[in-house]
């Protein structure tokens, strides 16, 4: 990524700071606030921190006029051009230059422990994306000198691919599928028309069996109907030829009658006596 040197970007504008002049330093302890005259700032104005490629400038300008008064040019943070105090969060020492190759260190203060760490911050986050853009510019450079392969295919070259768990479908259909209810279709060896019994229950009957069971019964009613209409002819004849035992003492056999109904119609005319010997009772 080329740098544009003509394009100067805002990181950070406080519209009250405070200058003061610093005594030389007698150790290499570092600066203290407390040894300046805090209370006669020799300069107060506006400060902007400005950015122009991986150069960033602190400038001190005045709030009215935005004449610049100072002006320090920051290479890296931390450094030597911007350093902090050892007794306060809100002033610095800076570097400041005059463009001829003179340079000069001042004090420098905020008002708010706010905008001093806002400062701070802007400087920081600065030379973070100088660092980033170095490594990647490292990166792309040594991307660009490996030699890049080759994978495109040869003349007559040819790849496989082989792809597993695929089963190919049987030639003769697809598998039959089970019907609604959890039933299975019936075996190959089944007779049309017939049914499978239900699972955990008893047998069913086929359509044929039960017209065949109702003509069965329908021919022994009727079977029956008959023998009992024969067995009633034949007692009734049976009861004319023959007479009623007494269980109290036996009764001689009658002669029979060559009329079968002669009995029923004697009967009624002769009386209980007669009916007795003959072996008939009459009912009133």
């Amino acid at each position: 990524m080329a740098e544009d040197n003509t394009y100067e970007s805002m990181l950070c504008v406080k519209p009250e700071v405070h200058v003061y002049r610093i005594p030389p330093r007698a150790s290499n302890r570092g600066y203290r606030a407390a040894d300046w005259k805090l209370d006669e700032p020799a300069w107060s104005g506006r400060m902007k921190i400005t950015a122009k490629g991986k150069m960033a400038f602190i400038k001190l300008e005045d709030k009215n006029t935005g004449e610049l008064f100072a002006q320090a040019p920051v290479e890296q943070y931390p450094g030597c051009v911007v350093e902090a105090v050892t007794d306060s969060s809100r002033y610095f020492v800076i570097r400041i230059e005059d463009g001829n190759g003179r340079h000069a260190f001042i004090g420098l203060g905020f008002a708010d422990r706010g905008d001093s760490f806002d400062f701070n911050v802007a400087l920081q986050d600065h030379f973070k994306w100088v660092k980033q853009e170095g490594e990647f510019a490292k990166l792309e450079a040594s991307q660009s000198a490996a030699p890049k392969l080759d994978l495109s295919f040869k003349e007559g070259q040819t790849i496989k691919i082989s792809i597993g768990n695929i089963k190919k479908k049987d030639a003769g259909g697809a598998k039959p599928r089970p019907m609604g209810g959890g039933l299975l279709p019936p075996p190959p060896g089944a007779k049309a028309g017939g049914f499978l019994p239900p699972p955990g229950g008893q047998p069913t009957v086929s359509a044929a069996q039960i017209n065949a069971g109702n003509c069965y019964v329908l021919n022994a009613s009727r079977f029956l109907s008959d023998m009992m209409l024969n067995k009633s002819l034949k007692y009734s004849r049976s009861v004319s030829s023959a007479p009623l035992l007494d269980f109290g003492s036996p009764v001689p056999a009658a002669q029979p009658s060559s009329d079968l109904w002669g009995d029923f119609t004697s009967a009624g005319s002769n009386s209980n006596k007669d009916a007795v010997k003959s072996g008939w009772v009459q009912f009133s």
